[in-house]
């Protein structure tokens, strides 16, 4: 016999009118944006390694000097304040030859430069005291392809030299305290290596915390879609299995409804995001631009976050059901309010006790352990939440003065987890700016900008160097005060290394022009400036900001809509409540009342609870990497608080329309 399940689905889903359509369309909305922005993060997460992973090439494997058959020494140099990779490969007489690095023709010949697109467009655009003659003279420059770049915004640089040239001699591979990452020296016979850029190397790590904290939220926005007109398929259900329907029909139709719209919208964010890629490819993260390729997830990816949408909307809208298949009666006379047990408040606490405990020494855990860590701490806060609000409905019902305050006490307490569903966007991103308001990192340490040191051998050689560096800043037009650095001058920007020290008057353009003027001197090594020597703690400080300032907007962004979203189905689904209390002469103004305050209580409470944990978490990640406390980013804090916080009344006061317009005729209202 063939099943009825499929054309009753379809006539109910045919029937269910306009107002069905509407929760029907919001529902595929949700689902759309919510596998849109998954799939941005694992493109962000699966573009950051893959881009990092295409600089291993300028840190290759040493081999032992009877197999090598190249010298490579790679180091940075700066203009305009951007870091500039420089790769010297200089090819030694007598060895095999050596394959070409990733992007470029050939191995380069002595005196052939090759350049990314980027810096060939910095070299045109400076004057050539500022840049170019830092390098060999060249009647043109080769281009370094893409298979040799991170982002077509790198500034990159392969020199090719003499195997006597002093750029690839031992004295250009020493290393000071500063150059890890930044200067090594290399025999070499090939390019791989697992050695990423300084510049690339935490761009992975940063993207997936900020995944990490934001997928709650897209997860929250997701299950929301699959409770869109909830209430209304309880009735329509419990009548079909007071009639006779048996429970598996019951769940079935709701899971093929829902899989129908959830399939529908995931499909539309995915295209969206495949269409969008280009536009996606230009927001700059770490060293620039990405290339579109990059940030292609795949087809496997794809097929499973549309699968995974679905699925999670599929199973949220299921879940709704097991009242109807349980006490069909029960759901068609709402006579069983949504209460929550103690057992919530015990796991909460049992899950905060183990967190406590496995993060007191926190230095010790990977960073796998602290994701892991902070997914249990969502689901702990998840389990918590409604319990939370069904105590805050009957505590504010009791004490209630007020006909909107009594209003929105009951419908707290009468469906606590309707009521968190609406609240929890925010509420879990209340923990991610309170989280990266604070640990936005701030690394101790003397500054010397103004200042470009070029290193020496000895101090006999850093004496007759600094009479040479007037001469060359003089000729230059640099006007500049030089001294010399030796192993006492610890405060120095060379800590206590030989060299000469130039303090430079004017700006960024003298700087790079004192920079470029004593290259010279260097034997081999450019001059260094601050941000060279400071390279490691601003690439981090750098990502972690970045990736903080889009988590805490897009989290915001998030909650907002997921708070707009559960306010309209709200509307939709209490539609013969809300009629019925105009019936008996409840103003509109009251209603809207009690929606505002059914959020804005929760929202106090437990938002102000987990954005005190996200400070408290931010301070031990701040205390175990032995870093200040970011003191002003309790202003921002406040801010990112307040905006939120708008931005939900505001998706929430959106729907006032659909109030008025489901009340307008409340004779009509009951199904």
């Amino acid at each position: 016999m063939r099943s009825p399940v499929l054309p009753l689905t379809w006539h109910l889903a045919r029937s269910s009118g306009r107002r069905g359509l509407q929760s029907q369309l919001l529902a595929a909305g949700a689902a759309a944006v919510g596998s849109f922005l998954l799939l941005v993060m694992i493109a962000a997460a699966l573009g950051a390694g893959a881009r990092a992973d295409h600089t291993t090439w300028r840190a290759p494997d040493a081999v032992p000097a009877q197999r090598a058959t190249a010298v490579q020494v790679t180091t940075a140099t700066y203009a305009r304040d951007e870091p500039v990779t420089v790769v010297n490969l200089a090819q030694l007489a007598g060895r095999e030859r050596t394959p070409a690095p990733p992007g470029l023709p050939a191995f380069p010949k002595p005196g052939e430069v090759y350049v990314s697109p980027a810096l060939a467009v910095l070299l045109h655009e400076l004057p050539a005291g500022q840049l170019a003659d830092r390098f060999p003279k060249a009647g043109s420059y080769g281009t370094i392809g893409a298979a040799g770049l991170a982002s077509p915004d790198e500034l990159v640089a392969v020199v090719g030299r003499a195997p006597s040239d002093p750029a690839v001699a031992v004295s250009a591979g020493e290393q000071n305290y500063y150059d890890e990452g930044l200067t090594e020296r290399a025999l070499i016979s090939g390019f791989s290596g697992a050695r990423t850029s300084l510049f690339t190397r935490t761009d992975q790590g940063t993207v997936l915390l900020g995944v990490v904290l934001l997928v709650m939220p897209v997860v929250v926005l997701a299950s929301a879609a699959g409770r869109l007109g909830a209430a209304r398929r309880e009735q329509r259900l419990a009548a079909l299995r007071l009639a006779g329907a048996t429970p598996r029909q019951i769940l079935a139709m709701t899971a093929v409804e829902a899989a129908a719209v959830g399939a529908v919208g995931a499909l539309a964010g995915a295209l969206a995001y495949t269409a969008l890629l280009p536009a996606l490819a230009e927001l700059p993260y770490g060293v620039g631009a990405w290339y579109t390729g990059r940030l292609w997830v795949g087809l496997p990816w794809l097929a499973a976050v549309v699968a995974a949408v679905t699925a999670l909307i599929t199973l949220s809208a299921v879940t709704m059901l097991r009242q109807v298949a349980t006490s069909p009666l029960g759901v068609a006379q709402q006579a069983d309010p949504r209460r929550t047990r103690a057992i919530r408040l015990v796991l909460f606490v049992a899950v905060l006790a183990y967190i406590w405990l496995t993060t007191g020494d926190s230095g010790q855990l990977k960073t796998r352990q602290l994701i892991a860590l902070l997914v249990l701490f969502y689901g702990a806060f998840w389990l918590f939440g409604p319990w939370v609000v069904d105590r805050l409905g009957r505590i504010v019902g009791r004490r209630a003065k007020r006909p909107a305050t009594l209003l929105a006490a009951r419908r707290l307490s009468d469906d606590p987890r309707g009521a968190w569903r609406t609240v929890s966007g925010l509420v879990l991103a209340g923990f991610v700016a309170g989280f990266f308001s604070v640990s936005t990192l701030s690394i101790d340490g003397t500054s010397h900008h103004g200042q470009v040191a070029v290193i020496t051998a000895n101090a006999a050689d850093a004496r007759h160097a600094a009479t040479e560096a007037r001469t060359l800043l003089d000729r230059a037009g640099v006007t500049a005060t030089v001294a010399v650095s030796n192993e006492d001058a610890f405060d120095s920007l060379l800590g206590g290394v030989d060299g000469v020290i130039a303090q430079v008057s004017g700006g960024r353009a003298a700087m790079d022009t004192a920079a470029t003027a004593l290259t010279p001197l260097g034997a081999g090594r450019y001059p260094v400036t601050q941000e060279y020597v400071s390279a490691q703690d601003d690439t981090v400080t750098a990502r972690v900001a970045t990736v903080s300032t889009a988590t805490l907007v897009l989290s915001f962004l998030v909650a907002a809509a997921s708070a707009g979203l559960t306010a309209a189905a709200n509307v939709l689904d209490r539609r013969r409540v809300y009629g019925l209390l105009r019936l008996s002469g409840t103003p509109l103004k009251v209603l809207d009342r009690a929606r505002i305050r059914e959020t804005v209580i929760p929202l106090v409470v437990l938002a102000g609870g987990t954005t005190a944990m996200g400070a408290f978490g931010a301070m031990q990640v701040n205390k175990a990497a032995g870093t200040t406390v970011n003191t002003s980013g309790g202003v921002q804090l406040v801010i990112c608080l307040a905006v939120g916080a708008l931005a939900m009344l505001a998706a929430i006061t959106g729907s006032r329309p659909l109030l008025r317009k489901v009340t307008s005729g409340p004779a009509q209202t009951a199904d």
